[in-house]
């Protein structure tokens, strides 16, 4: 049986080889053929398999999950390790700095210069309280090159009552200032050049002149109320040339919701009269008075959606003028949006606002004390100040502002020299020594940029400037306005007891214009050269009470002249003190 298997192997294998042999043989002779494709080969996918049917699962053989009970048995461990007690890590606390409610400051300097202050107040119960301020500012005067007296003084006292309330907090004060100045800004080029006469025309002008202000005011918030602020105030303003003004607005703000919407309004009563005893026409005899009354309503309500926020509002304004029976209705936009375009750190801003604004005799005096009381008075319309403007922050300690605007008003107030005479009258402010206000449409394209930065807690720092450029259309320039502003300020506390400062400024040309009237010459522009400014102060801390200061001013020493033909004062110190008490 063994033998038979052997032979059917060997037999097995024979055929296989010989098999082999055979195909190989036949595929050394295979020819080569040309293959002729007569259709396209056209790929088909066959129908898959799908199951028809759902087979049913028999889990009778699965067996039911055991339900497993166990428990712990909790035995305690033996530890010997104890840990150490924390201890808070210690922060060291600034001492705060104690507040006084009143001050005395006393300053003394070159050109025989005072200037001292004093505030006190009292806490008359839990909410009210009564506060009092006087100051005092003065010189000799002493500038180089003026041949008028040019010593002034600046003396104001006010009082006050105010009390907190919840429902109402309220301020009133009753004020009294007394300016004396003198017109120092003779033109050098006019009248007579002989010294003997030269000397006479100086003796004959008396160019001091004075200005008295009397005012009661106040101010109200409400807390719970449909009106939020009210303010009020009464001027009474003089000078020794026999003028008068008396001046009184209120101007309450009330907000009312309107379908669930927010709508703020602003009312305003603007009235403003006076007289002055002479003109500045060839007669000089005719005498001057204006009286006008504003009122207007600003209502506006404000829209915020996301990054949005937005205000829309408007203002219609009544003037009349009482003395020529000239009545006027203004219309202004109030539209103002921002938009966060990267949070804080870049928003942009745009909108168009515009206003009625009140001209004052007490307004004109305090920005230019040289004028002459024979102003013409008429309010000054801004129709409108388109603007646009990216603000926000570069570092969590750097700030910055950018605006571009266009400016369309009406009446602007400008100042302009007055014409020199010695012939038709003789009152002190006519040797052109004084200014006039005169009113042009103008056109503003401005620039404006400002950088603020507070590298420590210890120094700050900012910087801006304005960029100007006027269109008039009745006028060669727009007087004594520069094309531009710089200012910068440093401040910077080196220890506790060591802080101090710097402050600089730039102002570009201005144009004025003059004429000699007894020489019948044409009036002629004159360019107000640009000029450059800095003042520094620094103080010492003796005590919590106690400071003393030396403030210079002027330092590069410059006889620039702010208006035409009024040089400033040099290179000037002060140094004084200032105590902080109680009662």
């Amino acid at each position: 049986m063994r033998l038979n298997c052997q032979y059917k192997i060997i037999i097995l294998l024979v055929l296989c080889t010989t098999q082999f042999l055979f195909a190989q043989k036949k595929n050394e002779n295979i020819g080569t053929e040309t293959v002729n494709v007569v259709k396209p080969y056209s790929p088909t996918i066959s129908d898959a398999f799908k199951v028809k049917e759902i087979p049913s699962l028999d889990d009778s053989g699965n067996q039911p999950k055991e339900t497993i009970k166990y428990s712990i048995l909790s035995v305690p461990v033996a530890s010997t390790f104890t840990p150490s007690k924390g201890k808070a890590a210690g922060v060291e606390k600034s001492k705060k700095e104690r507040l006084f409610n009143n001050y005395a400051t006393l300053g003394l300097g070159n050109y025989s210069t005072l200037n001292a202050e004093l505030f006190v107040t009292q806490d008359l119960g839990n909410n009210d309280y009564l506060a009092g301020m006087f100051r005092h500012h003065s010189s000799q005067g002493g500038i180089k090159g003026v041949e008028l007296n040019d010593e002034f003084y600046d003396t104001s006292l006010n009082v006050g009552y105010g009390a907190d309330n919840r429902d109402v907090s309220w301020n009133i004060d009753l004020g009294y200032q007394n300016q004396i100045y003198n017109w120092y800004g003779l033109p050098a080029e006019f009248g007579s050049t002989i010294p003997d006469q030269r000397y006479d025309l100086i003796n004959s002008i008396n160019p001091n002149h004075s200005y008295n202000t009397i005012s009661l005011g106040g101010n109200a918030e409400f807390h719970e109320s449909i009106f939020s602020k009210l303010s009020a105030r009464f001027t009474h303003f003089s000078d020794n040339a026999s003028s008068s003004e008396n001046r009184f607005y209120i101007k309450p703000t009330f907000t009312v919701d309107v379908m669930e919407q927010a709508i703020k309004t602003n009312l305003i009563v603007d009235h403003v009269s006076g007289s002055f005893k002479n003109n500045y026409a060839h007669d000089n005899t005719a005498a001057i008075k204006y009286g006008f009354t504003n009122v207007g309503i600003e209502p506006s309500f404000v829209v915020t959606e996301n990054d949005w926020t937005l205000e829309l509002g408007a203002g219609i304004f009544y003037s009349g003028d009482s003395e020529n029976s000239s009545n006027k209705f203004y219309f202004y936009p109030k539209v103002n949006a921002s938009y966060k375009l990267v949070g804080d750190l870049m928003i942009f801003y745009t909108g168009v606002n515009g206003g009625l604004k009140q001209n004052s005799y007490a307004d004109f005096v305090t920005e230019n004390p040289f004028v002459s009381p024979t102003l013409n008075m008429r309010p000054s319309s801004t129709q409108y100040n388109v603007f646009a403007g990216l603000k926000g922050k570069l570092a969590n300690n750097v700030n910055y502002n950018l605006t571009g605007s266009y400016l369309n008003e009406k009446d602007k107030a400008l100042f302009r020299a007055n014409d020199y005479t010695e012939v038709i009258t003789n009152e002190n402010y006519a040797f052109g020594n004084s200014f006039g206000v005169v009113y042009e449409d103008i056109r503003t394209l401005r620039f404006y940029a400002e950088l603020k930065a507070d590298f420590s807690k210890n120094v700050t720092f900012g910087i801006n400037g304005t960029f100007n450029s006027y269109n008039t259309d009745n006028v060669v320039e727009a007087w004594n306005l520069p094309t531009m502003k710089l200012s910068s300020t440093l401040d910077v506390n080196f220890t506790k007891q060591w802080y101090a400062g710097l402050n600089v400024f730039y102002v570009g040309e201005r144009k004025d214009m003059q004429s000699n009237l007894d020489l019948a010459t044409d009036p002629s522009v004159i360019t107000l050269k640009s000029y450059f400014d800095a003042n520094a102060h620094l103080g010492y801390k003796f005590s919590e009470r106690l400071t003393f200061f030396v403030k210079a001013n002027n330092i590069g020493n410059q006889a620039y002249q702010k208006w035409l033909n009024y040089p400033v004062q040099g290179f000037q110190i002060l140094g004084g003190a200032n105590y902080k008490f109680d009662f």
